[in-house]
């Protein structure tokens, strides 16, 4: 139940403010419909890690391997992926012409324990696989001696 709102006389007010309402913009660009016409959700992230690698997939339906950019700087891993489609019908009567953008980028700070080098990317049936390596531990030797040439 929605508290009652009370104008200057003090008197209940039994309807919410439209006005209120459209410039509330906290809530207004919140709501996941205006996200998704924006193009602003991101898609759902699974990582699994295991003895030898992380496995990490992204729910990313719609887009093509050729929309995905993933990218290595500093430790940190980018993924992102951006999409345009315009369809043009023309007759002689009219015009419509209709257009749609969608895209999202996400980053990840990489453990140092990771093999940056051989990282891993597949698309199938809309999820982004990627395949996170780790590095081999090597054991450190408890002695050794080494001869002088």
């Amino acid at each position: 139940m929605k508290p009652v709102k009370t104008n200057k006389n003090g008197n209940g007010d039994m309807f919410p403010s439209l006005l209120s309402d459209f410039f509330d913009t906290d809530n207004f660009f919140k709501r996941p419909w205006f996200e998704k016409e924006l193009g602003h959700s991101l898609p759902a992230v699974n990582i699994k890690e295991n003895g030898k690698e992380f496995d990490v997939e992204f729910a990313a339906p719609g887009f093509k391997k050729d929309d995905f950019k993933v990218n290595i700087e500093e430790n940190v891993l980018t993924i992102s992926a951006e999409k345009k489609d315009e369809k043009k019908e023309e007759t002689d009567r009219f015009t419509r012409k209709e257009f749609s953008y969608n895209s999202f980028s996400r980053s990840f700070t990489l453990p140092q324990t990771v093999n940056s080098e051989k990282i891993d990317a597949k698309y199938i049936d809309g999820i982004l696989r990627l395949c996170i390596p780790k590095k081999t531990e090597t054991k450190a030797l408890s002695k050794k001696e080494i001869k002088v040439a």
